[in-house]
């Protein structure tokens, strides 16, 4: 059933990726429709797959998979492919298609890089309200993120690459974020392609001797870190125990990575990629990819509100009898949601539309992103099982 699963979620991948070269030859060619609906055609397919592997997993391991970052973020793809469906079916337009189910792939095939192992549920975790709530808020996100790939197309189009400014400097740099997760794709291969392993003795937050494996060459090393595999480089700084630092090194290989890439993309095309994007974005109507950025959050963030801060409260209550407190996984949810609320607000009050609304998803997709990566990977918390 395991072995069903991961074939189920790699056919998914490719059939993504059919989907996205299928929307790309619509925006191109001359029989856009065709080609679009067979684009669709196919998404829907790479759904079903996925959701069939969604289900499968679930059967094998007696609990949603949705428990660690491997299973988290391959579900966030999942329901980000699924908020676009419904949003094209509505608007019909393939752009959206070319810069949606690329940031789903990515999420994927990030995802497929950490411990993939069904593993029995912690104390903590075996609740039905695991899969309400991680479920909800993975749904409500990604729907969130629906409005960032909306955003972006907005901000290609308009932003003039001619003139040196703020504005060209953040399209690309929010393109680099995205090629980050490829990086640190190469990377990881890379580094698992010679079997790469170093092993720590550190001391602990607790005060305790613990040890540690990293995978990647450990550019930060644990708390009084002592190196224990032979023929072996010693980790450039050590941090502190309050710090995950196999997790932080990950994002620091990931930022590096994509440094590498997005320059190796620049000498090839010889622009900036976001000036490479332009004609992809030629014939987007500005009015209405406005809308769609609009019309995502207005739907993601009651969804978002719901598992995110109601349910997470319940949960929590039956967990750990109290409705609150300050882990960082809550704080920045609370974030979340006080930043859309404060979009919401500047957009039907202050009459931010356009291009400046266009900049807020950009900005909320940025928070969406350090609360899958950054706190889970970094600040040690009560949510950070969830690796």
């Amino acid at each position: 059933m395991a072995q069903l699963s991961g074939n189920l979620l790699y056919t998914a991948f490719i059939l993504y990726l059919i989907g996205t070269a299928f929307f790309g030859g619509a925006i191109r060619g001359k029989q856009g429709n065709k080609a679009a609906k067979i684009g669709i055609f196919i998404t829907i397919l790479g759904f079903i797959a996925q959701l069939g592997y969604f289900i499968t997993r679930w059967i094998a391991g007696g609990h949603a998979p949705v428990s660690n970052l491997f299973e988290f973020t391959t579900f966030f793809g999942m329901m980000m492919v699924l908020a676009f469906i419904v949003i094209y079916f509505i608007y019909k337009t393939s752009t959206l298609g070319v810069f949606t189910l690329p940031i789903a792939l990515l999420l994927i095939a990030y995802a497929a890089m950490f411990p993939s192992d069904i593993s029995p549920l912690i104390p903590a975790l075996q609740s039905h309200w695991l899969a309400i709530h991680v479920s909800t808020v993975a749904l409500g996100i990604a729907i969130l993120s629906v409005s960032f790939a909306a955003g972006l197309i907005y901000l290609v189009k308009v932003v003039d690459y001619s003139k040196k400014g703020k504005k060209p400097f953040w399209v690309e740099f929010t393109l680099y974020v995205l090629i980050s997760f490829l990086g640190f794709i190469f990377i990881s291969i890379g580094f698992g392609a010679v079997d790469y392993e170093a092993q720590f003795n550190y001391i602990n937050k607790e005060g305790a001797q613990e040890q540690v494996v990293y995978n990647l060459y450990p550019i930060v090393g644990p708390n009084e870190g002592e190196l224990l595999t032979e023929n072996r480089m010693d980790s450039l700084v050590k941090l502190s125990p309050w710090i995950n630092t196999v997790k932080l090194n990950t994002v620091i290989w990931s930022l590096l990575g994509g440094a590498i890439l997005y320059l190796l993309l620049r000498v090839i095309i010889r622009k900036p990629i976001g000036k490479a994007l332009k004609p992809a974005v030629a014939k987007v109507n500005l009015d209405m990819v406005d809308e769609i950025g609009y019309r995502a959050v207005t739907i993601g963030f009651p969804v978002f509100t719901l598992g995110g801060l109601i349910f997470a409260a319940i949960w929590a209550q039956l967990a750990w009898s109290r409705f609150w407190a300050w882990d960082p996984k809550e704080v920045w949810a609370f974030i979340t949601w006080l930043f859309y609320a404060g979009y919401l607000h500047l957009r039907l009050s202050k009459g931010w539309e356009g291009e400046r609304s266009a900049w807020l998803t950009l900005v909320g997709f940025a928070i969406i992103l350090f609360n899958l990566i950054g706190v889970n990977l970094i600040i040690a918390g009560l949510h950070s099982y969830a690796m």
